[in-house]
């Protein structure tokens, strides 16, 4: 696929994404993804335009941010939202705090859903190193091989998701307006310390049952004689460690900006 469209306007990557969508809905449906991002939002208003088929699911993690819950009830009634079998305090007992390296919570919270069914995404070639070795539609390689994805925003930049949003009043979550650059779950080991100590701060709540959830950690790795808790006195100190640790190497970082 061309990558350099950088002579499309935006009125003609609207038409290709729609067309994208509209060539290959299978009989059923599509399954989208819907995180309550700007380019989920944008995914949903292009499938409207396509008036394609689909069914739209918003995974919740237990940590997501209340603005961006609130905002998929008001302006995507239709989203179902989808309740994890544990809490992810519960499971972060047992698989221990997420690292980039090491993310279980991706696909045990973000990941699920869309098994052998035709899955759209908002992913972007910009967004990350990773991401631009994507293709614009492909087939899972994880858990089901029934499974494919397509991606028909893949070749947009950020800026022509804004100047869409804007240009067609699509509804976005005023989170973007108090400054969030990215829409995830909260505390997420992809965003940057400085990220994560503010959403500590401003969901006190969640920041409680984090400690909780390191307090009952720590305590059951000591009970096991575990040495990977020597470095911490207690679960408070190995989650205030976890919190302002970049875990990210700084020549890394553009190449693990997730979720948006």
């Amino acid at each position: 696929m061309l990558k350099d469209n950088t002579f499309w306007g935006l009125k003609d990557k609207v038409k290709i994404a729609i067309e994208r969508l509209q060539h290959r809905c299978p009989g059923e449906g599509y399954w989208i993804g819907n995180s309550g991002g700007k380019d989920s939002s944008t995914i949903i208003a292009l499938a409207d335009m396509s008036k394609v088929k689909y069914d739209a699911h918003f995974n919740l993690t237990t940590i997501d941010p209340p603005e961006v819950v609130r905002f998929v009830k008001e302006y995507h009634p239709k989203t179902q939202l989808e309740i994890p079998k544990l809490p992810f305090v519960k499971a972060l007992v047992y698989h221990g705090f997420p690292m980039v390296k090491s993310r279980w919570c991706c696909e045990e919270y973000k990941e699920i859903g869309g098994m052998d069914r035709f899955v759209v995404t908002g992913i972007r070639w910009e967004e990350s190193y990773r991401r631009s070795k994507r293709a614009m539609v492909e087939s899972c390689h994880k858990k089901s091989a029934n499974k494919k994805f397509i991606h028909p925003i893949i070749d947009w930049t950020s800026q022509d998701v804004w100047e869409f949003i804007r240009l067609y009043n699509i509804p976005y979550c005023k989170l973007y307006d108090e400054g969030w650059k990215r829409i995830g779950c909260c505390m997420c080991p992809c965003a940057s310390p400085r990220q994560r100590i503010l959403e500590s701060k401003l969901y006190p709540g969640y920041t409680k049952r984090f400690i909780q959830a390191f307090e009952e950690m720590w305590q059951d790795r000591k009970n096991k004689n575990s040495d990977s808790v020597d470095r911490w006195k207690n679960g408070k100190e190995m989650f205030d460690w976890w919190l302002t640790t970049n875990p990210v190497p700084k020549s890394k970082q553009q190449q693990n900006i997730v979720f948006e």
